[in-house]
């Protein structure tokens, strides 16, 4: 999941993408460093990021 590196390219901090996407921290947290969760759970943070589910769903680029 390219979660990280989008919110990072977008100058958000976890706190703040858990807000504008009502998405608990450490689901984020979780989702960062585990690269798994839930559908609707992407699907609400996708339309915070202003992203496709593709591009939040790919593998990070080195």
């Amino acid at each position: 999941m390219n979660l990280r590196n989008i919110r990072l390219n977008r100058g958000l901090s976890v706190p703040a993408l858990s807000r504008e996407s009502g998405v608990p921290i450490r689901t984020i947290e979780d989702l960062e460093k585990r690269n798994d969760g839930r559908i609707s759970t992407a699907l609400k943070l996708a339309k915070a990021l202003n992203v496709t589910m593709d591009e939040l769903c790919k593998e990070p680029e080195d």
